[in-house]
């Protein structure tokens, strides 16, 4: 199986969150399923209910990060020469020529990517219709609401 790509930076912070759910989160919840025990019958005990169902969430989600981990790949980015264009790790500025509205999103691997953040995933649509792109180049995305324009105001390498 292909290895993901993945930013160093984004690699570090999923192993961060790995290393504090296996290592504090999971025995703070163990010690709160402890001691809703220890407050007897467990049939009508919200308490051990809601602790149980966090363990549940938990395991997921340590599940879920150790196989994103497992299946990337970190790309050193900023050692790559773009020469000018748009490639993996960029982060870019673009302009919607219909609305003249400016967005900034940094290109990073789908285990990373979190639109509150400004990342999007190097598989999206728009970063797709990105990569490769030089400045002043127009990108044309298909999205539900039809095809929209975006020029490409600024490349970084942050």
């Amino acid at each position: 199986m292909d290895k993901k790509p993945i930013t160093p930076e984004g690699q570090q912070k999923l192993r961060s969150e790995l290393d504090n759910l296996k290592n504090i989160k999971r025995q703070e919840i163990i010690d709160a399923i402890s001691e809703a025990r220890a407050h007897g019958d467990l049939k009508e005990n919200a308490e051990y209910h809601a602790a149980r169902e966090e363990q549940g969430l938990n395991e997921a989600r340590i599940r879920e990060l150790e196989e994103a981990l497992g299946l990337s790949q970190a790309v050193e980015y900023k050692s790559i020469d773009n020469q000018g264009r748009v490639i993996f790790g960029s982060t870019v500025e673009i302009k919607n020529l219909e609305t003249e509205e400016k967005h900034k999103y940094q290109i990073v691997g789908e285990a990373e990517a979190d639109i509150e953040m400004n990342t999007i995933s190097l598989t999206t649509p728009i970063a797709q219709s990105l990569m490769k792109k030089e400045l002043g180049d127009v990108a044309e995305v298909e999205t539900p609401s039809g095809l929209k324009e975006f020029e490409i105001v600024n490349i970084e390498i942050i």
